[in-house]
This record gives C-alpha cells, structure tokens and sequence, in this order.
C-alpha cells in the first residue's frame, strides 16, 4: 500500500511556490530536499505528501502550471518507486 509521495522540484524556489498552492488548498505537505538515491543533482527538492492526497496535488501543480520533475510513491516498507499520474 502507498503510504506517501515525493514531488521533485529542480530548485527550493519551485518546491516553495509548489508549496504555497498546496497548503492554500488545505493539502498537507512537507518541504524538504531529495533524498540522494532520487536525483542527479544536489540542489533538488520535494514535497512530501500522504498517500491519498497525490492525484489531487498533482492536478493542482498541472492547472497553475508549477512544473515538477517526478512522481515517487513509498510503500508502507519504505521502497521507493517513480510513477506516472
């Protein structure tokens, strides 16, 4: 079962105004930087998010245009796996 999902965003700026959208639309989110194992860069950030909120988040950053970078789903063990709304 999918118990969160990790946003990445290329930069904090993103992830912040990703952020803002979010919260403003009362969806619980958390800021914080990639983990390593995720991306190629240092500087990358995401929002981390409860399972049955991603469908409806990822709606929102589609509608007002805050362009992410990928979708991973964390299953109830911690694993890890990048997926495609």
């Amino acid at each position: 079962m999918i118990n969160e999902w990790l946003i990445t965003f290329r930069s904090v700026t993103f992830a912040q105004r990703a952020e803002r959208a979010l919260h403003g639309r009362q969806i619980p989110c958390r800021m914080q930087r990639t983990p390593k194992y995720l991306t190629e860069r240092g500087c990358s950030y995401c929002l981390r998010l409860r399972g049955m909120d991603a469908l409806r988040a990822v709606e929102i950053l589609r509608r007002e245009k805050l362009a992410y970078e990928k979708l991973y789903a964390v299953d109830d063990n911690g694993i890890t796996e990048e997926r495609i709304l």
